[in-house]
C-alpha cells in the first residue's frame, strides 16, 4: 500500500514562497526519485502543501535524506511547517 507525506509551509513573505516553488518544481522529480507521485499546491501567496507519495515506508524513508537537505535550506523562510503521513486510500486519475 502506498504512503503519503503532506506537508503545509507557511512562509514568511509571498517571495520566500515563489523562490520555494520555482525551486520545487524544477528539481524535485530528480531530487526524489522514489516518489510515484508529487503534487504541490500553492493555497495563498504564502502558503504551499506539498504531497509525495510513495511505495512503502522504506522508499519513503530512503528520500528523508533529500528531503531534510531541502528542508534545511529553506528554513529561514519558513514561518511554519506541518508534516502529516498516512496511507493512500485512495489515488485515482481520469487521465490514462
Amino acid at each position: 500500500m502506498s504512503v503519503a507525506r503532506v506537508t503545509t509551509i507557511n512562509f514568511n513573505t509571498k517571495e520566500a514562497a515563489d523562490n520555494t516553488v520555482q525551486s520545487y518544481s524544477t528539481n524535485a522529480p530528480t531530487e526524489f526519485p522514489e516518489a510515484e507521485q508529487l503534487l504541490q499546491i500553492r493555497v495563498d501567496d504564502t502558503t504551499v502543501m506539498a504531497v509525495s507519495l510513495y511505495e512503502n515506508n522504506e522508499a519513503m524513508e530512503r528520500a528523508s535524506a533529500a528531503r531534510t537537505r531541502r528542508m534545511d535550506s529553506k528554513k529561514d523562510h519558513f514561518a511554519s511547517v506541518d508534516t502529516k503521513v498516512g496511507t493512500v486510500e485512495l489515488n485515482h486519475s481520469n487521465k490514462n
